[in-house]
């Protein structure tokens, strides 16, 4: 079984006299470069000291919205912010890098119905959607707050897990940005409309049956090799499996009987050539997972809630490179991304 211990020295202090903002994403590319994509809004005014005129303290300075690491810990590159051609979000969620060098980023500001395209030195490329467009769950022409993306490069199509306003999967084609199909709970079509569309009640409740419908929000969507789709249902503390074309295959309860924010943040599957364990992390009780795919089965659990090293404080997203190191995000005031080097079994 997989166990993993932080690396409390990663990454290295940021140049520039930067300081970064709740990490709402983080993915690895091919080159095992780390992404994040952090919110600069989100920093409180007192770290932003040296950004005044006169400076009242040495430090800080936001930093870009998107910093990329190599795995030393070294900035490589950043970008970020509005530009033209393209409708930056009004809250950064979620980045992908797939394995064409093209860079995806989601938002989920209240008209963030967008998705958007760049290369690897923050070039546009394409945006799917446009801010505040969004006509509901039938629309395929925008998103509604998507939280998260992944390409299947061969196929030339991006999945999206869309989000907090929608409650659906939508694929795209990642070359055209056509759409091409979208899916509920269940592999049934989503329903718009108020808690009597989610199964009756305003909130998921431990030990009720499961809702037929996604929660607010389909917070991830991750493929795996053998042609699986796997979507985090947070709020319902569920994640739920389905083949390509939408295919209903099975559902698995993680901590049912947490509340909040529910406890199915963010999943990635191993790199082993069967893909015999998901990671995850659960942003309501601070910890991250080691999950068995084939069934479900949680093996074990690593972190706490907390501040020190190896803690967590609304962990968010996880990523791994090719190694088998995790980086995992934090957002709310945690503010962070960490390393947990993989190691063998104690």
């Amino acid at each position: 079984m997989p166990e993993f211990q932080v690396d409390p020295f990663w990454p290295k202090p940021l140049p520039n006299n930067w300081i970064i903002g709740a990490v709402a994403g983080v993915a690895v590319d091919k080159r095992d470069h780390i992404w994040i994509v952090q919110r600069p809004g989100t920093i409180a005014q007192r770290q932003l000291m040296a950004e005044r005129n006169p400076p009242e303290t040495n430090c800080c300075v936001r930093a870009p919205s998107v910093l990329v690491f190599d795995r030393q810990g070294n900035v490589l590159r950043h970008w970020g912010g509005p530009g033209p051609g393209y409708e930056w979000p009004e809250v950064e969620h979620g980045v992908y890098v797939d394995a064409n060098d093209f860079v995806w980023l989601a938002g989920s500001g209240a008209k963030d119905h967008q998705l958007l395209k760049f290369t690897l030195d923050g070039q546009f490329v394409m945006q799917i959607g446009r801010s505040g467009q969004s006509r509901g769950n039938a629309d395929t022409a925008n998103l509604n707050r998507p939280a998260d993306v992944e390409v299947d490069t061969e196929a030339r199509e991006v999945y999206v897990a869309d989000g907090y306003g929608n409650r659906r999967v939508i694929v795209f084609d990642s070359e055209t940005g056509a759409y091409k199909r979208h899916w509920g709970a269940y592999g049934q079509p989503p329903v718009d409309g108020g808690p009597e569309a989610y199964g009756g009640t305003a909130a998921y409740t431990p030990g009720q049956p499961p809702s037929r419908q996604f929660a607010s929000p389909v917070h991830c969507v991750r493929l795996t090799r053998d042609r699986q789709v796997y979507v985090c249902d947070r709020t319902n503390d569920r994640y739920q499996v389905f083949r390509r074309d939408g295919t209903f295959v099975s559902e698995h309860f993680i901590a049912p009987q947490t509340r909040l924010n529910g406890s199915v943040a963010d999943l990635i599957p191993s790199l082993d050539p069967s893909q015999e364990f998901l990671f995850s992390v659960d942003n309501s009780n601070g910890v991250a997972r080691v999950i068995r795919r084939r069934d479900g089965e949680v093996l074990s659990t690593f972190g706490r809630p907390g501040r020190w090293a190896g803690q967590f404080h609304v962990p968010h997203n996880i990523a791994q490179d090719s190694e088998g190191s995790l980086y995992i995000s934090e957002v709310d005031n945690g503010q962070r991304v960490q390393r947990f080097v993989r190691r063998g079994p104690s």
